[in-house]
């Protein structure tokens, strides 16, 4: 075991129209823009940061490794935990975002909603249920 793998600091998505995604998670997700140039916006959320970096300068990160394009289909899920997913999905029906799923009850204790950003990466808003 290696110690001190245990805090995500930073989460970098691909993306093909950078101005585009970054909009989102300015409008969507309310984020502050701590960073940019050209190629990258970086924001922070609570606890880390999203690098939302042009697709076309990517490959330097992952060498040898290829980027997948978009079309590859979805390699990651992010979760937030939210209170009331309900009100969580209308509010990003209310802001025109790709809704993937739900609001639905998983068998893990989870009710969730999953949706995508321009980029097609996916986010689930996920509320704890209660226990009886």
């Amino acid at each position: 075991m290696i110690k001190g793998l245990n805090k995500v600091e930073v989460i970098t998505i691909f993306v093909e129209d950078l101005a585009e995604t970054r909009a989102f998670y300015e409008n969507v997700f309310g984020l502050e823009v701590v960073w940019a140039d050209d190629a990258s916006a970086v924001v922070r959320l609570e606890n880390m940061m999203i690098n939302i970096l042009r697709v076309d300068r990517a490959d330097t990160l992952v060498e040898p490794r290829a980027v997948a394009g978009a079309e590859a289909g979805v390699r990651l899920l992010l979760t937030i935990a939210v209170e009331d997913a309900n009100a969580v999905h209308e509010e990003l029906k209310q802001h025109g975002v790709t809704i993937l799923n739900g609001p639905v009850d998983r068998p893990w204790g989870r009710r969730t909603v999953a949706f995508a950003d321009p980029a097609g990466n996916v986010w689930e808003a996920a509320q704890i249920l209660t226990q009886e």
